[in-house]
């Protein structure tokens, strides 16, 4: 685990070539919005509408290469970026896996297909909640807080998927603290397995409309805390709202019961996502 941690913080010595590079197309490009997160389905979407007008006018040719080549040098320089798309695993990949998280991970238990693993979840479970609202399914378990449970079990890899329900909360700053502590706790616990964090799935446009605190907008600020939390805390990032976004930047309407959980067709999505996404060990 040692010499893991120590490979990817020589990662962060970029050769200085880079770093010119980066600074370069930085002067070059447009400045977008202070702020502003862009999710990953929504520059896939530009990308495909770029992609099919290849003839622009030479300034637009220009623009399209400073920015490939500014993508190219931000992927070199981040050495914890969303694990990428490999070969699909088979499911017995998940037999050593915990998913823990709330009532979406209650869904990818009940809808996913996924017979491997073990899922512990509690409807309405938060990062701060879980160190003492009670497991489900409990079994042997009755009556132990999710993250005693998951201390109990042996296990390679603990997938995580929190998040949806502190999107009221006032402070972002609150919701990376408290998660540190939840990471915390489980690289104690499980000192040699890998812990994974899930990226949170957008709502559907309907959802978004209503001006709740469940928005996307929330949801990708939210996101952005968690691969910061992902890159500190050094565990493997599974982007899976790439996965679940259609091209409005929405949860797609096929996919959800109310426009917040997973159906059946959206959790197999989920599931396909994380055979095509394995983690190291």
């Amino acid at each position: 685990m040692v010499e893991k941690r120590e490979k990817r913080r020589n990662w962060k010595r970029a050769p200085a070539v880079l770093v010119m590079l980066a600074a370069s197309a930085a002067l070059l490009t447009p400045a977008g919005p202070a702020g502003a997160i862009q999710e990953p389905a929504q520059r896939k979407a530009r990308n495909t509408v770029a992609a099919a007008r290849p003839f622009g006018n030479a300034k637009q040719g220009a623009a399209a290469e400073v920015k490939r080549t500014q993508r190219e040098t931000s992927a070199a320089e981040e050495p914890f970026g969303p694990v990428p798309e490999s070969e699909a695993v088979e499911d017995t990949y998940f037999e050593d896996a915990v998913f823990l998280g709330d009532s979406r991970t209650e869904g990818f238990h009940l809808y996913s297909g996924l017979k491997a693993g073990t899922c512990l979840y509690g409807v309405g479970a938060t990062v701060e909640s879980v160190f003492t609202k009670k497991a489900w399914p409990a079994g042997e378990r009755e009556g132990v807080p999710l993250l005693d449970a998951l201390a109990e079990i042996e296990c390679g890899k603990v997938y995580l998927m929190l998040g949806i329900n502190e999107l009221g909360w006032s402070k972002k700053e609150t919701f990376y603290d408290q998660y540190a502590k939840v990471v915390d706790r489980v690289q104690q616990d499980h000192p040699d397995a890998q812990v994974v964090l899930q990226t949170i799935p957008p709502v559907s446009a309907e959802q978004d409309a209503k001006g709740s605190y469940v928005n996307n907008e929330r949801i990708g600020v939210y996101n952005g805390v968690i691969r910061a939390l992902a890159e500190e805390k050094e565990c493997a990032l599974v982007d899976v709202a790439e996965a679940l976004t259609g091209e409005d930047g929405c949860l797609p309407r096929d996919l959800t019961f109310e426009g917040i959980h997973l159906n059946t067709a959206g959790c197999r999505v989920w599931l396909e996502y994380l055979r095509t996404h394995g983690v190291e060990q």
